[in-house]
């Protein structure tokens, strides 16, 4: 067996033991995996250099813009507008009320970065919905963690930032200049989404159909009139964040779109890339302004200075736990490529000659079952050019497998039985049965795996690709 194989597994094992046994945090069974693996590995005069390497990756920095904007945008409730308008938009279709909570909860996932969190939120509106028209308990629940689960790889996501990271290490080491821009890597992001998102739509129809599910109670559907007028500003928070990206896809595609690359041509190569880069950290807290903004005109006292600590200080937990995870991710992929142990296992892949195809159905199951107890985030750190490398080497565009990074290495895992900790958390919301639950879940599983093959496979056209 590969000493790099060993490796990983003593890594696994760590984190099970002082996570799922212990009970103890999970940044925190990280940073014991990490100084386990120095200590195994003899690599204590590293030490300093793997911390160096995982503080001195920029993407870190954007990652805690993006959560601390997610928090301002929770606590504020802005957004709260935005999950009534699409309730009063599709609420009179039959099952509309799952419908709204695919598109609403995968948006929301996508600002939260946060499966299960995203689940207690949105799904305390979506689940009541749901099954107040009709849906089984069990279903309510499948749906709303499938869709809050999606949001780990729509932008503007914190898993995206990491597997971008993945993509320029890659290039790096195929000594190719990095020449794709921020809002491209996002547009091809979006165009594998889109793809998920119509077959969540489409597995939630199936359903509707089997069971004739009715459409929502008038009385329960929002005006959209009303929601309109009162929370329009919120409707604009999508556009605030996702226009720049859109505009630096444009004007900064040479790709693409030669003739329309403005910002190459008056800034030059450095400074449309420090233009993208920059993108990452300004638009977040444009954003988060933007939200202040507009509460200080609805109700100024949730916005005050005090608050506004108050908002930051109670989400500094979660705001560690998660930078420090990742942190923790960055430093063991770090060690893993100072005693060449990806390289090791990826030669101990390629052995086994799987082919695209192979890689295909393999990949998907093994992070999957790495992801229950590794956060989809620190998967992309450690292994994510790895996986680039793997699938590249059979012909695959490196572009689009960077872009499915956040998928298979942080979606299908958050819903996969026993450790499918978005199904637990919509099972306790619609206190539906478990053996029922697990039963509806694995037709959602199923979907989901096959959907990621075909893509990966490169079956489907793909926005920006």
């Amino acid at each position: 067996m590969p000493m790099s194989l060993v490796y990983l597994l003593i890594m696994l094992g760590v984190i099970c033991v002082w996570f799922i046994l212990m009970k103890r945090p999970i940044w925190e069974s990280m940073g014991l995996a990490f100084l386990v693996l120095v200590a195994v590995t003899g690599t204590w005069g590293s030490l300093w250099s793997f911390i160096d390497k995982g503080l001195s990756t920029s993407l870190l920095y954007s990652m805690v813009v993006f959560i601390c904007m997610s928090a301002i945008m929770t606590k504020t409730k802005i957004i709260d507008g935005a999950v009534n308008f699409i309730l009063a938009l599709l609420g009179r279709l039959p099952g509309g009320a799952g419908y709204a909570a695919v598109v609403a909860s995968g948006f929301m996932g996508a600002l939260s970065g946060s499966g299960p969190g995203n689940v207690m939120s949105t799904g305390v509106i979506t689940i009541k919905a749901m099954k107040e028209s009709g849906y089984p308990p069990e279903l309510a629940a499948n749906v709303e963690s499938n869709a809050s689960y999606l949001g780990n790889m729509i932008p503007p996501s914190s898993n995206i930032v990491a597997a971008l990271g993945a993509l320029t290490t890659f290039w790096a080491a195929q000594g190719f200049e990095d020449t794709m821009s921020i809002g491209s890597f996002w547009v091809v992001c979006w165009g594998c989404s889109l793809w998920f998102i119509l077959a969540r739509l489409i597995t939630v129809f199936a359903f509707v159909k089997y069971y004739k599910i009715r459409p929502m109670e008038e009385s329960k559907i929002p005006s959209m009139k009303e929601t309109f007028r009162n929370n329009w500003q919120g409707l604009l928070l999508p556009v605030i964040i996702l226009l720049p990206f859109i505009v630096d896809f444009f004007f900064n595609n040479t790709t693409s779109f030669p003739d329309m690359a403005i910002f190459v041509n008056r800034l030059g190569k450095a400074g449309a890339k420090s233009y993208s880069s920059a993108l990452l950290f300004f638009v977040a807290g444009i954003a988060a302004i933007y939200a202040i903004i507009v509460m200080l005109f609805k109700n100024k006292n949730v916005v005050s200075p005090k608050n506004i600590i108050k908002m930051l200080t109670g989400s500094v937990k979660g705001i560690a736990s998660t930078v420090g995870t990742c942190l923790f991710g960055y430093m063991i992929g770090a060690l893993f490529t100072e005693i060449e142990a990806t390289t090791e296992l990826g030669l101990f892949l390629e052995s086994l000659n799987m082919g695209h195809v192979g890689l295909a159905l393999v990949i998907p199951l093994i992070t999957c079952f790495m992801g229950m107890v590794i956060p989809g985030s620190s998967l992309v750190s450690i292994f994510g050019a790895l996986f680039i490398s793997l699938f590249a080497a059979q012909g695959a565009n490196p572009i689009l497998i960077a872009a499915m990074l956040p998928c298979f290495c942080g979606v299908m895992c958050g819903i996969t039985p026993p450790l499918a900790l978005g199904m637990y958390a919509g099972m306790s919301i619609a206190e539906s049965d478990p053996g029922k639950t697990i039963k509806n879940d694995l037709w959602w599983v199923a979907a989901q795996y096959i959907l990621e093959v075909i893509v990966l496979l490169g079956w489907l056209p793909i926005l920006g690709l």
